[in-house]
């Protein structure tokens, strides 16, 4: 992989990530010609003392790019007099800092803390194809994304503060994605966001309790069961039994490695393959793309997680609101007001049906 790196007219940085086979791109001529004011955050961080979480507050992103037309497109090439975030005619993949950032540039905090850094995020634009997706990448412009994950989740994670680092992708309309060019973010938080904090909470008991890795035996339990979807010598994927979502699936490495970074080679390139197949399946369940997020949990990264890291087992996590042709499952009284799932579909169904496409 090869890494340019270049800044934007406001001051924000921009990397291209290239394969080895593809010629030097020349640092001198990666200037972006707009005239762009500094890019200023208003993000704010603020406790929520009953749930014990935080939560940002980033009201400047009411004025973000919304849904332009494909020609205006912020996230495509620049070509003619269309300048756009990547001041290049054709990209491979490329990171840039966001625009509109949920929390970054020192953002003021509210409640106790034991740091005040403000994280950053970044998007990741996964190819120059504006009518493209994820799934209709080849393998090696996706393994080219997983070493991209890496670096990025690499770099961000020693930055001073920086607890946890969430490599995503938001797809489709239904989900609230606001340009639908393909392309992902990367969100490094300043704290442990509550999702993993509680698989790590629950981690630690299960090894009090039977000296055992939890997600080791989940995985192991999957792996036996009814729920498998796609299996390779290296990755797994599977409908969990208590999935939340219509459509949900995981994907493991067999390994226990903490995160994107610890990934071999060989893991990598089967990774391509295997989340490739499960996307293909996805799209082909309800005969039309599926809206999707999708979300990479690996391990904290701040020196007082050290424990952590032994306990995490990266993966990632895939899951669709929609629950039949037309139809979304919305997140409504039980859900959003109790916090607690009510499933409209068996796992073990939905497994079979992913299973049996081909």
């Amino acid at each position: 992989m090869r890494r340019t790196e270049g800044r934007l007219a406001d001051g924000r940085r921009i990397l291209w990530f290239d394969e080895d086979a593809t010629p030097g791109r020349d640092p001198a001529t990666l200037v972006d010609r707009r005239d762009l004011p500094r890019t200023i955050s208003a993000s704010q961080l603020r406790y929520d003392t009953l749930a014990g979480e935080w939560v940002a507050v980033a009201s400047h992103r009411q004025d973000r790019t919304y849904q332009p037309p494909a020609d205006q497109c912020p996230l495509d090439p620049t070509h003619g007099e269309h300048h756009t975030e990547i001041p290049t005619p054709d990209y491979e993949v490329v990171v840039f800092e966001n625009r509109f950032p949920s929390f970054g540039g020192g953002a003021p905090l509210s409640g106790t803390t034991p740091d005040p850094a403000a994280g950053r995020c970044e998007v990741v634009c996964f190819t120059s194809d504006h009518d493209s997706s994820f799934g209709a990448l080849t393998p090696a412009r996706v393994r080219l994304v997983v070493d991209v994950w890496a670096d990025r989740t690499a770099e961000l994670g020693a930055l001073p503060g920086v607890a946890q680092v969430f490599p995503f992708e938001n797809r489709g309309a239904e989900i609230g994605v606001t340009l639908a060019h393909p392309h992902g973010q990367i969100y490094a938080y300043p704290y442990v966001p509550p999702i993993p904090a509680r698989m790590l909470d629950r981690a630690r008991a299960h090894l009090a309790a039977t000296g055992r890795n939890l997600f080791a035996d989940v995985l192991h339990a999957e792996r036996a069961g009814e729920r498998v979807v796609v299996a390779g010598e290296h990755w797994t994927a599977f409908v969990p039994e208590a999935a939340r979502y219509p459509v949900e699936v995981h994907l493991y490495p067999h390994r226990q490695v903490p995160d994107i970074p610890a990934l071999t080679d060989a893991e990598r390139d089967e990774f391509a393959e295997v989340y490739l197949d499960v996307l293909g399946r996805l799209d082909a369940l309800y005969g039309d793309p599926l809206p999707y997020v999708a979300g990479w949990q690996q391990a904290p990264v701040r020196p007082e997680h050290d424990g952590d890291r032994e306990l995490a087992h990266l993966h990632l996590r895939v899951s669709s609101i929609r629950r039949a042709p037309g139809k979304l499952k919305y997140l409504a009284g039980s859900e959003t007001g109790a916090g607690a799932f009510v499933s409209d579909v068996l796992a073990e169904s939905v497994a079979q049906r992913l299973r049996d496409i081909r």
